[in-house]
């Protein structure tokens, strides 16, 4: 396991960006490459103390609610576009690369807040359960929690062919046998974060389609608090697998800011 990079670049330097500079939603938006991948970088008008941040896995601008709450309020916002790569080993190796550049160079948090919408879920458990301390707090959204269920062949849902034969690909499993058999996935990697006393919240639609919510974040529900880990849910009764998020955001925020700022993680 590789240990990620921490603190500010020489003598408490503060790196500028560079890259191409846009505007989104009215904040400064930077987009630029690290580890040969896009990477956006959207900045607050005034960055909080600390500056704390929130680290979007997949769907870059899709129901942002919960990113321009946050930018309002002083955190960054971070997307690495890694491609439809399920969170896999070499996907990790890049967030390393970002994160020891916005954490050493720019002063970022060593601590993000993680977005895993969907199969960003993927992404997110599988930063945090290599690096539990670089995880302040985990937002996830109809997120999958087991690739057996999506894209995989054994859930209620079916899963994704295509979708499926390309996460073995990724992942460098042999034979489906090996994927079936794979134990890091997030409903099975979570006594690190558990220790780590990392709080997560998850918005489920008990009617998702797609994602099942009985073969994953109830899966995860039931491990992670018999970990004593700290689990909150909010249940959208017989919503399906979209829209995500909340048409008011105000829960999923305040969440993320009392686990950040107000908790001081």
């Amino acid at each position: 396991m590789r240990r990620v990079a921490a603190g500010k670049g020489r003598r408490g330097r503060v790196a500028r960006w560079a890259g191409e500079k846009s505007e989104w939603e009215g904040f400064e938006r930077w987009d630029f490459l690290v580890a040969g991948k896009m990477v956006t970088v959207v900045r607050p008008k005034r960055a909080a103390k600390g500056k704390p941040w929130i680290w979007r896995a997949q769907f870059w601008a899709h129901e942002p609610g919960v990113d321009i709450a946050l930018l309002g309020r002083g955190f960054h916002l971070v997307f690495l576009d890694s491609g439809n790569t399920f969170g896999c080993p070499a996907a990790m190796v890049e967030w390393e690369e970002l994160y020891g550049m916005l954490v050493k160079k720019h002063g970022f948090s060593r601590r993000p807040a993680l977005e895993g919408l969907s199969r960003g879920g993927l992404f997110v458990y599988g930063w945090a359960a290599r690096h539990p301390e670089a995880v302040s707090c985990i937002y996830a959204d109809n997120a999958v929690c087991d690739f057996k269920s999506w894209p995989g062949p054994k859930g209620k849902a079916g899963g994704s062919a295509a979708d499926w034969k390309e996460l073995q690909r990724v992942y460098g499993f042999k034979t489906e046998a090996a994927a079936l058999a794979y134990r890091e996935n997030p409903i099975d990697a979570l006594r690190r974060l558990a220790r780590a006393k990392i709080p997560v919240m998850h918005v489920c639609g008990d009617a998702d389609e797609t994602v099942p919510y009985e073969e994953n974040s109830a899966v995860l529900k039931v491990r992670y608090q018999k970990m004593g880990g700290s689990y909150c849910e909010i249940m959208k009764p017989g919503m399906k697998h979209h829209p995500h998020g909340l048409v008011d955001p105000a829960p999923i925020v305040e969440f993320i800011l009392r686990e950040t700022i107000n908790g001081e993680r």
